[in-house]
């Protein structure tokens, strides 16, 4: 089943809430994503991306959401 980039905003955003985000992809499988939130400030790429990915943990699992590019950070 294919996903679209707006329900991978709302399950960031749920998670997230006063982050900036946009989602890009237009093939149901494959997307980018930018999230900045204060909430990654002090926290590795690594940590933020791992926050990112357990906010669409049910979406990886089922394989709904096959690929996803991630850029975090912190506001600048």
């Amino acid at each position: 089943m294919a996903i679209e980039p707006a329900e991978i905003e709302r399950l960031i955003r749920a998670a997230f809430p006063d982050a900036h985000i946009e989602v890009q992809g237009d093939d149901g499988a494959h997307f980018a994503a930018l999230v900045v939130d204060e909430s990654f400030r002090g926290q590795s790429r690594v940590q933020q991306q791992r926050a990112v990915n357990a906010a669409l943990k049910a979406q990886i699992d089922s394989g709904n959401l096959h690929a996803l590019a991630l850029t975090t950070k912190a506001p600048e």
